[in-house]
């Protein structure tokens, strides 16, 4: 009798014959049954790439059984779920070792039989890295034979059940980039694979960011169409052009490009949305894709999770409030604690001097700080003057209004406007009459051009019953766009030449009626100075006299170095 006490004490005989380490035995009477044991799989567990199969190749090693009966047992015999003591931590070491141990011996082979049925026409990696059955995004496999993902690579996964009902046996971890053979469980190392890799994961490295401006040369889709890297379509996945345009003209700021295509620039940064803004810019200019068009799903998914669901998918937007809150946001999820300054403020930033005028009957108190920049404030004669100074990224430009009546051929004329009577607004004399907050005169001059200087046409204007569309045209010069014959500017440093010569790059145009209609794009090619247009998936070449008969929207103009 003593003595089968003393051998309970020591070790502890699971149903298999193994004796149990005693710790791990407490352990497991600690412990709840592991997700594997139930036989159920849950959406949030992660079914680690530990194979459970390895448990059946190797004895078992004592305190360990791989099918999860010593779990089940320890709860069977009334073993609650608590807090574990201190001393398991030698537990999680034997765990961990073991653990390691059997990563370790994953074999690598190069001649797998079933690369034949590796399908690239399939594969899309645009979507969310989420599994199709559990919707988890932990550990998520992609099959490279149907392009479905899966969770998971163990026994008891969705990836290796997937793998002996379909007969699909390749697959790909979409974080690691690893390649395994299911439900045999090797990694496959084979070259042919690497197409597959970059475009999972469009790479560049600095020289090809370099020359990216300079290659003229054509890439081949897999199935035998040809693209232009940078200038492929973007899917409208349901009223979405408004992003689509926003997406496709930031594409053309050459040192926002550079930026984004590097990952190590903003590697410092936790926000979900920089890092879907450079994915989606390294596929839109990588020359290797297998498809000549990108949909921007993750980036849609990170912002309407960003805006709060302001912008979301299936519903139409303007792009000059979705431009001035991604700029914004992406300013202020990339800036340093130190300077508030990033690639977006380096960029697009200028400066405004404004000076307000307010009349000071039936005002009692004015309050000089009701601006984030306020200056001077003077009075004289009844009117309350003050100056600040603003900064900037786009200036809005207000049209004159169209005319009310018909004329002597029953048409509505088309009005037209030059840009330069429309940019005198900036030129510190003319004055901008402003009711709300309260009702002054104010004067703009522009005090610091941007290197991007981003304009946009007031075009929608609403009342209280509908909105309104302004159709007036306007005119504007496709290059050498010259500011300081209607600005007046003034250089910041003595021997520094006054850069005011812009030249388009971009241009937004809006089709159809107010609240609907659609958002399409001009943009400049920089290697061979062409012009193309694009709304959505449709990409075509165009004369760059076509740009300016539009009705323009939103315009990007780089300043000429």
């Amino acid at each position: 009798m003593s003595s089968k006490r003393e051998h309970e004490g020591n070790a502890s005989v699971n149903t298999e014959g193994f004796e149990l380490h005693p710790k791990r035995q407490k352990l497991n009477e600690h412990s709840s049954p592991s997700p594997a044991s139930e036989g159920t799989l849950l959406p949030g567990f992660n079914y680690g790439d530990v194979d459970d199969e390895d448990n059946h190749r190797r004895p078992p090693v004592s305190g360990f059984n791989g099918d999860g009966g010593d779990n089940q047992k320890g709860v069977q015999n009334g073993g609650q779920v608590g807090e574990l003591e201190d001393d398991d931590d030698d537990d999680d070491d034997l765990e961990q070792g073991l653990y390691q141990r059997r990563g370790r011996e994953i074999e690598v082979r190069r001649d797998c039989p079933y690369l034949d049925t590796v399908n690239r026409q399939v594969l899309d990696f645009d979507f969310e890295k989420f599994c199709s059955l559990s919707l988890s995004n932990l550990n998520v496999y992609a099959c490279l034979v149907c392009g479905k993902y899966y969770q998971g690579r163990g026994k008891k996964s969705h990836a290796y059940t997937h793998s002996l009902e379909a007969g699909h046996h390749v697959y790909i971890n979409l974080r690691t980039e690893k390649v395994y053979c299911l439900p045999d469980g090797y990694e496959i190392s084979d070259p042919s694979l690497d197409d597959i890799r970059h475009v999972l994961n469009p790479r560049f490295t600095e020289e090809q960011v370099e020359q990216i401006d300079k290659n003229k040369q054509w890439s081949r889709t897999l199935d035998g169409s040809d693209y232009l890297p940078g200038m492929v379509g973007l899917n409208n996945i349901k009223e979405t052009d408004f992003v689509n345009v926003t997406i496709q003209s930031l594409m053309r700021v050459t040192p926002l490009r550079n930026f984004f295509l590097i990952p190590k620039n903003y590697q410092h940064c936790k926000s979900p949305l920089v890092h879907r803004f450079g994915e989606l810019t390294r596929k839109i200019w990588h020359a290797r894709n297998f498809k000549g068009q990108v949909s921007p799903h993750e980036f849609l998914q990170a912002v309407m999770k960003a805006s709060k669901k302001r912008f979301r998918i299936g519903a139409q937007s303007d792009p000059v409030e979705f431009m001035s809150w991604l700029l914004n946001t992406l300013h202020a999820n990339l800036r340093t604690s130190k300077k508030n300054s990033s690639i977006i403020y380096e960029c697009f930033q200028g400066e405004l001097e404004v000076v307000k005028e307010i009349p000071n009957k039936g005002i009692e108190k004015i309050e000089n700080g009701d601006d984030q920049n306020s200056g001077a404030a003077t009075e004289n004669k009844g009117i309350v003057k003050e100056t600040y100074k603003m900064p900037f990224l786009m200036l809005g430009l207000d049209l004159p209004p169209p005319p009310l009546f018909k004329d002597v051929m029953e048409k509505n004329i088309i009005p037209q406007v030059p840009l330069f009577n429309i940019l005198k607004k900036f030129d510190g004399e003319t004055v901008t009459e402003v009711v709300r907050p309260r009702i002054s005169r104010m004067r703009y001059r522009v005090t610091r051009l941007p290197q991007y200087l981003i304009l946009h046409m007031q075009r929608f204007t609403k009342n209280n019953f509908f909105v309104e569309k302004n159709p007036t045209l306007v005119n504007f010069p496709v290059k050498n766009l010259e500011l300081k014959d209607y600005i007046p500017l003034s250089t910041t440093k003595e021997n520094e030449r006054l850069r005011s010569k812009y030249d388009l790059i971009a241009n937004i145009v809006h089709d159809g009626k107010p609240g609907e209609g659609s958002y399409r794009v001009f943009v400049q090619r920089k290697s061979e100075e062409l012009w193309y247009e694009m709304q959505d998936l449709h990409v075509s070449e165009t004369l760059p006299q076509m740009v300016a008969l539009s009705e323009t929207y939103m315009q990007i103009y780089e300043q000429q170095q």
